[in-house]
């Protein structure tokens, strides 16, 4: 994994799907819904002015006004919520990492509350690329084994092992991370 500027701009160029058209396979938004498909690459980050909650079980993990959210071309959103709005003393680091060619490396998290854990739920970018600044101090959790929230409504998780995207009822898709979804 390299982070010099060819190998960054050939890893950026790869990708058919830039958000300045939908694919013929894009679902069509029905009223009160955005779709992915209009969602820019690179990412944008934007505040979400909704409020996000994260549980796990009855263990409120964290809750914030002030989430980033990243939105890129066929991904639900990827919420970041500020470290300052997560309770403290339940995230351990978790060792590993990747690299993405927007954000930059990331770091992984492990949930930890007495006998109970979730190993790598939770990723960040505390040393971001340029343009993921706003992201250094944020946390991301994967939705596949907590209750994420975001204005009330319940999200699912994004397909896949890898993609950290929260799935509203406001999007619509067909989303990365499904089965042939790679080229996406």
């Amino acid at each position: 994994m390299s982070t010099d500027s060819k190998w960054l701009d050939r890893t950026r160029a790869q990708w058919q799907w830039r958000g300045t058209q939908r694919p013929p396979f894009a679902d069509v938004p029905a009223a009160g819904q955005v779709s992915v498909w209009d969602f820019p690459r690179p990412p944008e980050l934007v505040r979400e002015p909704r409020e996000i909650v994260v549980l796990w079980g009855d263990l409120e993990i964290a809750r914030t006004r002030a989430a980033w959210a990243v939105r890129e071309t066929a991904h639900p959103p990827t919420f970041y919520l500020p470290l300052a709005d997560v309770r403290p003393g339940l995230l351990e680091p978790a060792g590993g990492g990747s690299f993405c060619e927007w954000k930059g490396p990331a770091r992984y998290w492990n949930l930890v509350d007495d006998a109970r854990r979730l190993d790598q739920v939770a990723w960040s970018y505390p040393h971001p690329l340029a343009g993921a600044e706003p992201l250094a101090d944020c946390v991301a959790f994967y939705a596949h084994h907590l209750d994420c929230r975001v204005g009330g409504s319940q999200a699912r998780p994004q397909a896949g092992p890898f993609y950290g995207g929260w799935i509203t009822p406001d999007l619509a898709g067909p989303f990365k991370g499904g089965p042939g979804s790679t080229g996406w």
